[in-house]
């Protein structure tokens, strides 16, 4: 069942002056349960791709269905509320809120979904356990390492249920261990709950464990190798 539809995407930026082609007719179908990576040169177009099919950014032309819903037909309000529904983010730079805990920044995704207090801190608990750090449930940003903070930020990617996770460039400002042990927790989120994942990345560790890759170029879709889930 496909989870992402894109269907002739283009993005152009500065139509008024000098024209910027990011994305040139860009068809793409994400299945449920995909671990695949977006690849490309930097200006290929990788994180405008990721941009508009999580609506932060819309199209020049063409259009993006998620679960089926055309993103196009949302108003912005309407928009803010599917995102929230349906479609988990995690950032190079984290994002995380500086004055929160990690339960406090997991939670909240849950409580602006309006789930009660209680069902929000008991999800917490058991997602920051899931990913490593069942003790580090009052710690704030500052004082967890990137490895941790990222941590975070996947737990709470997965807290508002998604349909998806969108994940650009989330182990850049990783060390080697650090990138390794988030992108293995990630493996096995996606083999254990059929999670979707989808990156942006130049990582080759990321790219490595794709179980399929979309190379990206000048905006077009160059290559995209499916492999063998054990390869």
């Amino acid at each position: 069942m496909a989870v992402i539809e894109t269907h002739g995407v283009t993005k152009t930026y500065n139509k008024e002056q000098v024209p910027v082609h990011a994305l040139r007719g860009v068809d793409l179908t994400i299945e449920k349960g995909e671990f695949t990576s977006i690849v490309g040169p930097s200006g290929s177009g990788k994180t405008t791709l990721l941009n508009i099919i999580g609506g932060l950014d819309s199209p020049t032309e063409g259009n993006v269905s998620v679960q089926g819903t055309d993103l196009s037909t949302l108003s912005d309000s309407k928009l803010i509320n599917f995102r929230l529904h349906h479609i988990g983010f995690v950032f190079q730079a984290y994002n995380l809120i500086p004055v929160l805990t990690s339960i406090e920044n997991v939670s909240f995704v849950m409580q602006m979904q309006g789930r009660p207090a209680k069902e929000c801190r008991e999800k917490s608990i058991q997602l920051l356990e899931e990913v490593g750090l069942g003790d580090k449930l009052d710690k704030r940003p500052s004082e967890l390492s990137g490895g941790q903070q990222q941590r975070v930020a996947v737990a709470r990617a997965l807290a508002s249920k998604p349909d998806f996770v969108l994940a650009d460039e989330p182990t850049a400002n990783l060390d080697s261990v650090s990138s390794g042990d988030l992108l293995d927790m990630m493996a096995e989120l996606n083999e254990k709950e059929e999670m979707t994942f989808v990156f942006s990345t130049h990582d080759q560790r990321v790219i490595d464990r794709a179980r399929r890759v979309v190379t990206l170029v000048d905006g077009q879709i160059d290559t995209d190798e499916v492999r063998q889930a054990n390869s």
